[in-house]
């Protein structure tokens, strides 16, 4: 998974397993559609609905998500992770697990700043 931000957008391209695992190419979004960036994932439960993707229970986490809180996009293993909430786009919250995660995250949050 590669992290990008430049033009104005965080562009996040994944490789090719993730692509095969979430059923998803990658994103571009725009820093204004971002709210925040964390580090913190919230609980899931049985009241979500995964249509496409991939989920073995304690390994990894992978697709699009209907949940109480609206359409998430999860890509979950043992990593540290980088959630995205996101405003004006077809997903409300994007997670990943990542190296760098706590980096990424400050850095986009900076760049939210800057705009």
């Amino acid at each position: 998974m590669k992290l990008e931000i430049s033009d104005g957008k965080l562009k996040i391209d994944l490789g090719d397993l993730e692509k095969v695992l979430a059923v998803r190419g990658g994103f571009e979004i725009p820093l204004e559609n971002i709210v925040k960036a964390g580090t913190e994932a919230h609980r899931t439960g049985w009241r979500e609905t995964r249509a496409p993707g991939t989920h073995l229970p304690g390994a990894i986490k992978a697709g699009t998500y209907y949940t109480p809180r609206g359409r998430e996009f999860w890509y979950v293993t043992e990593k540290g992770v980088l959630v995205l909430e996101l405003e004006h786009e077809s997903y409300t919250r994007i997670v990943l697990s990542m190296d760098g995660n706590k980096e990424w995250a400050e850095r986009i949050n900076e760049a939210l700043r800057g705009r």
